[in-house]
Order: structure tokens, then sequence, then C-alpha cells
């Protein structure tokens, strides 16, 4: 007995080799974060700046006497309003898109019809045309509804420029789903309706959180049809409101730079709680 445990041999630890760093991909991301903090800084330093002081001196040094003049000038020039009206649209415009966009992903994933298949392809035709080539058929539309200089005159066609997109997301994320996942179900009884609400709505967060952000964002940059669409002051929202800014405020830089500031924080933080399932879901785009 003690000549076989004499004979034994030792069991060797085998070391988990840790992985090589890149030095070139290390260089090249530390640039990308310098040119992308670079501006945001620059932005925030001469947001603080006295009015006076702006075209004087470095303009990457940040202010030896820095002030929130600037934000209350913005504060009290409407900029509530223009916030309000922006974030009706953008949630506006996300209800739609969510509404029509998740049905219609369904059903293009689910019938296999050489019709569906033609739809589905004609319908994401909508990527490929310009919201320019069709401003002015859209405003004489808009107009013949009686929408004009309304937030429905902006909210439908951001609504609508968005979905060709939301649907191909979607699409790619309702492909993912298990077909033994909807047999099973089938087997116990469930109607097409339930199946859409109770798997494919549940299973595909990701694709719904990145279509969700992705039309926010397109609703809180619009910049296009908010220009043709609405006149009043009323109903203008921030894109709009900063244009008008640069008239009103003059050579003002700081306070313009102050309404750049407080129009990007909301949509900032959306993003950085939401962020994770927007990467998520555009790596699946493509399907399987």
């Amino acid at each position: 007995m003690s000549a076989q445990l004499n004979t034994a041999r030792p069991v060797r630890r085998t070391r988990r080799r840790r992985p090589k760093g890149n030095p070139l991909v290390g260089l090249g991301a530390l640039a990308w974060l310098v040119i992308v903090l670079v501006p945001l800084y620059t932005l925030l330093s001469s947001s603080l700046t006295r009015q006076e002081q702006a075209l004087s001196g470095n303009p990457l040094a940040f202010p030896t006497d820095p002030t929130l003049e600037n934000y209350n000038t913005v504060l009290s020039s409407g900029f509530f309003t223009l916030l309000f009206n922006t974030a009706v649209v953008a949630v506006a415009t996300v209800a739609i898109v969510l509404a029509l966009s998740v049905p219609l992903a369904y059903v293009a994933v689910r019938t296999r019809s050489r019709l569906s298949s033609m739809a589905f392809r004609t319908f994401l035709l909508g990527v490929a045309i310009p919201a320019q080539a069709v401003v002015v058929p859209l405003y004489l539309l808009i107009a013949e509804m009686g929408l004009y200089d309304s937030l429905a005159a902006v909210i439908l066609p951001t609504a609508a420029f968005s979905m060709p997109v939301a649907v191909l997301v979607l699409t790619s994320t309702l492909r993912d789903i298990s077909e033994e996942l909807y047999e099973a179900m089938g087997l116990d009884g469930a109607t097409p309706l339930r199946m859409l609400w109770q798997l494919a709505v549940p299973m595909s967060r990701a694709g719904i959180s990145t279509v969700a952000i992705f039309s926010a964002l397109q609703a809180w940059n619009g910049f296009l049809f908010p220009l043709i669409l609405t006149q009043s002051e009323e109903q203008r929202v921030l894109t709009l409101g900063l244009f008008n800014f640069m008239g009103q405020f003059g050579l003002n830089v700081p306070a313009l730079l102050a309404a750049v500031v407080l129009s990007v924080i909301p949509i900032f933080t959306v993003y950085l709680f939401a962020r994770r399932a927007l990467v998520n879901g555009l790596m699946g785009v493509g399907g399987k």
C-alpha cells in the first residue's frame, strides 16, 4: 500500500493563462475616448463661462470664475415648454411604434407565405426613403387632416419613419425564439394572440428596448418635421428651440451651449440605464 502511494504521480495544477493585451487596441480605445470626451468637456466648461470671456483665452481651460447665469438665462426663456413638448413627442412616438411594430414583426415571422414575405420586404423599403423626399406631400396631407401646427403633426411622421427599422430589429429578435416553444404552447391550446403576449413579447425584451430607444432618439433629435409642420411657439420642441436660441441670444455662445447641455441630459440619462439592452438588441439583428 505504501509502495503504491510512493509511486503515485504528483498532481500538477494548471494555471490559467491570462489573455494577452493588445497595445494597439488599447491605444485606439484611448484615442477614441479622448475624441469623445474633449468636445463634451469643452461644451460643459464653455457653458459655465461668462459671455465676455467666451471668445477669449484657451477654449480647453476650465473657467476661473464659473457661473450658472447662462443656465438661468435658458431656463427663463421657455425651456421647460420645449422640454415638455419634446417629451410628449418622444413618449407618443415610442408608444405608436411599439403598438404597431411588435404585431407586424410577429405576423412576418409566424406567417410562412409568399404574400407575407413580399409585404414585409415592401414595408422595409421605407428604410431607403429619406424624409426630405416626401416632405412636400406630407405637408399637404397634414394640412388636409387639420393637424398643422400641432404635436400630432410631428408625432405621426416621426413614428412612420421609425417603423421600418423597428420592424427589422423586432423580426430578427423574434426569429431567435425556438419553434418548439410555439409548438408547446399550441399543444396547450394557446391562440396566436396569447403566444404573442405570453411568449414573443417577454422573450424579445432586448429588441423591444432597442426599438424604444431608437424611436425616442429619432423623436428627440428630429428637426425637419417640427420645422416644416409647426409654427407657433407653443408647439416648438427642443431642436427647433435651440435653432431659435441662436437668433434670440445673438452672440451669447455660453447660453446657447448651456441650452445644449440641458437638452442632452434627459436622453443621455435614458441611454445610461438602457445601454445594455440597446447593445444586446443590436447584436441580435440578422437573426439565426
